[in-house]
């Protein structure tokens, strides 16, 4: 199970991370998405969406100005969950193992860029002599190539060798350690959402996040209610909205 978890991990976040087409690369970076590969191989989904949601709410405000990145959260979730599935590791202490892992991706990335630059030179040589295959090589296939060796051997070697090596350094750790860890990965969820309404910046829309959080927190509503009952306001807002803007322009 371990070798099938870290190969599904290491191709799970090339595969995600290489972005051709510009499709659907955003939606397998989260960890919410990758969790459920991760859960059915190792037998345990409930506990690895437990954990990927606290992974995904770390990473929920996160905008990546300029094309620039500025965590990496697939490779945060590529790592975390798959070692917090065999380790049988704390949801909390999952948060914080893939807070480093995520500065990390960030460094790869830009690596990848810079020798990405070879590439876009060849592609340059190959305009001058009107070699259209090769520039569409460089364009496309190369960095894939690139990608993989990038990627794939990371998140293989951290998840597959790495298990062990987590699990050894927890059960060495003083219990003050690990509850302190447990309790600094709770936080840091919250800090995620924190950043998203900060994004949002509209004073007006604060009354509907307190409103949720008691209607969550005295009638006990589930997840999936909460959203249904949000989309349901949302749109309500937005068809209000436009039907003021027409009846104004009618005027």
């Amino acid at each position: 199970m371990e070798l099938l978890l870290a190969i599904c991990a290491g191709l799970w976040y090339w595969i995600a991370r290489t972005q051709v087409g510009y499709t659907l690369h955003a939606i397998l970076c989260q960890p919410l998405v990758m969790a459920l590969p991760f859960g059915i191989i190792a037998g345990d989904l409930p506990q690895a969406m437990i954990i990927a949601s606290g992974i995904q709410m770390v990473y929920l405000g996160l905008v990546g100005n300029g094309g620039n990145l500025p965590a990496d959260e697939c490779l945060a979730g590529c790592i975390a969950i798959p070692i917090a599935l065999l380790t049988k590791m704390d949801p909390g202490q999952a948060v914080v193992l893939a807070m480093p892992f995520g500065l990390i991706g960030v460094l790869q990335d830009q690596i990848r860029r810079i020798i990405n630059a070879a590439f876009i030179h060849r592609a340059d040589k190959m305009a001058e002599i009107c070699n259209v295959k090769e520039i569409g090589r460089c364009a496309t296939l190369y960095p894939v190539i690139l990608g993989f060796f990038l990627r794939f051997p990371i998140v293989f070697l951290i998840t597959y060798a790495g298990a062990d090596a987590v699990e050894s350094i927890l059960a060495a750790m003083p219990l003050w350690i690990t509850h302190g860890l447990s309790v600094a990965g709770g936080v840091l969820p919250a800090m995620g959402f924190a950043m998203t309404v900060y994004i949002i910046g509209k004073k007006q829309y604060l009354p509907f996040f307190i409103i949720a959080f008691f209607l969550v927190q005295y009638l006990k509503l589930n997840v999936m209610a909460a959203a249904i009952f949000g989309t349901c306001v949302a749109l309500l807002i937005v068809f209000l909205r436009r039907e003021q803007t027409e009846n104004q322009m009618k005027v």
